[in-house]
């Protein structure tokens, strides 16, 4: 009998113990929920943001491929890198043997709108960028509407220079091979040019890619990007 009573006890408390852990999970659950952030039906952020292709090819500059997508996504634009490889094969394989699989294919970004269109250089992916009629066709657009578009390293001179898209004054990689192609260039990191912007290479390519952010975002969004990333805009 006393065997009976005491599991009748033990049974009592095990049913009391589990209704106060349920009570308690339920209470929580309910307090953490008012707690936890609604999502936003609209972002401001999204609604703010500025399309940006950088389009690359075999044998593109990586470094400079990369300053300019990571920079400008932390801008709050919204970065989309293109391949112009045929048939729409999206995985290129950059200058120093670095894969990268592109967001689209070029047929399919020309028929996008975008604020900005910034090609990288490197060799010889800037001839296969060059030699990408649908990319010329589109860079001839941005001229033409006044969008920004921008180059660096050898793209200037192998891309920019050879199509009639920039005149004197730009800039490119301090190589004579390259310089020649250019009218009248010039020996600075960064050079903007109306909606046209150069730079020299791979060791530029932070602040040219901080350059185009301010000129999509302005020069406050700039400064605060930049001291975040530890970049001196000093020229």
């Amino acid at each position: 009998m006393y065997v009976l009573e005491e599991m009748k006890i033990i049974a009592t408390g095990i049913l009391f113990s589990s209704r106060l852990i349920c009570t308690s999970a339920f209470a929580t659950s309910r307090y953490s929920s008012s707690l936890r952030p609604k999502p936003k039906l609209f972002s401001s952020t999204l609604d703010m943001s500025k399309r940006v292709l950088v389009p690359i090819a075999d044998d593109s500059e990586e470094i400079e491929t990369s300053c300019i997508q990571d920079t400008l996504v932390r801008f709050g634009a919204e970065v989309v890198v293109a391949s112009v490889k045929p048939g729409g094969d999206l995985v290129c394989k950059m200058s120093r043997g670095l894969k990268v699989m592109a967001d689209v294919s070029i047929d399919e970004a020309v028929l996008q709108s975008w604020d900005l269109v910034a090609l990288p250089g490197g060799m010889p992916g800037a001839e296969h960028l060059r030699d990408c009629e649908p990319l010329i066709s589109l860079l001839e657009k941005q001229k033409v509407d006044g969008k920004l578009y921008a180059a660096m390293c050898a793209a200037p001179a192998i891309v920019l220079a050879s199509k009639g898209l920039c005149g004197d004054g730009a800039t490119c990689y301090p190589a004579p091979g390259l310089r020649e192609k250019m009218s009248s260039p010039v020996d600075e990191q960064v050079v903007v040019q109306g909606n046209v912007v150069t730079s020299q290479g791979p060791g530029t390519g932070l602040k040219f890619a901080i350059k185009l952010g301010e000129l999509l975002y302005g020069a406050e969004k700039a400064k605060q990007i930049a001291d975040e990333m530890l970049v001196s805009q000093d020229s």
